[in-house]
């Protein structure tokens, strides 16, 4: 018969070899039966290999069998429990619909013909999310005809991404001499800019880069029917 700590011991060691195959350690054996040194699990192995419980095995360290247990110890077969197929996965929850509606700030009347003075407004215009892309934003309302053949009638809302650059060709809100603002092409010729409008009527309007600051560029276009 094995005393209370000897069943323990030997109830641990056999755990361990179930779960992973290797029994554990002096000092995890130490740690799992509360004891304060390692000369007392020495002792309680010493005990089981005598009693013919367990066995070291040669020339491997941390290597020892567990060749019977008590009576006590005998533990009942685990059930087989047959394998039931997965069940397939509930379908995601659709995802709520996000509000596809946004307010930007509407900045006053932009001239697509000759330069007007911007204008600076506290209305808000609100503008479906797909016209938009990453940014700041804000609509200037198109006045005159000089982007027509891009498409940009008298009356449109443009629609602004904010920026202070610009690449060749792009369409760009162009603020000149820090008073006037108008909407054109952005080009460049030689030293100078060049704004160049989308109506054969007009001409193209060429400035030092110091009268020009890019204000922003062409995100999008909303029309209003009447």
């Amino acid at each position: 018969m094995l005393t209370p700590k000897q069943q323990e011991l030997l109830s641990f060691i056999q755990t361990r070899l179930e779960e992973g195959g290797v029994s554990p350690s002096f000092e995890e054996m130490k740690d799992a039966l509360d004891l304060r040194s390692k000369s007392g699990i020495h002792r309680l192995i010493n005990a089981l290999e005598e009693r013919g419980f367990i066995r070291r095995l040669p020339n491997r360290a941390r290597a020892l069998e567990v060749l019977k247990l008590p009576d006590a110890m005998h533990r009942a077969p685990t059930p087989v429990v047959p394998i039931q197929p997965k069940a397939p996965p509930a379908p995601a929850p659709l995802p709520i619909a996000a509000n596809d509606v946004i307010e930007i700030p509407l900045h006053g009347r932009i001239a697509a013909g000759v330069p007007i003075e911007a204008m600076e407004g506290h209305n808000m215009l609100s503008v479906p999310a797909a016209l938009l892309g990453a940014g700041d934003h804000y609509a200037l309302e198109v006045s005159g005809d000089s982007m027509m053949e891009a498409g940009i009638l008298d009356g449109d809302f443009a629609l602004i991404q904010r920026t202070d650059v610009a690449r060749e060709g792009q369409i760009v809100v162009a603020l000149i001499d820090e008073s006037e603002a108008t909407l054109k092409y952005f080009r460049r010729e030689g030293p100078r800019v060049r704004l160049d409008p989308a109506n054969s009527a007009y001409e193209p309007q060429i400035y030092d880069p110091r009268q020009v600051r890019i204000q922003g560029k062409l995100a999008g276009l909303l029309r209003r029917y009447n």
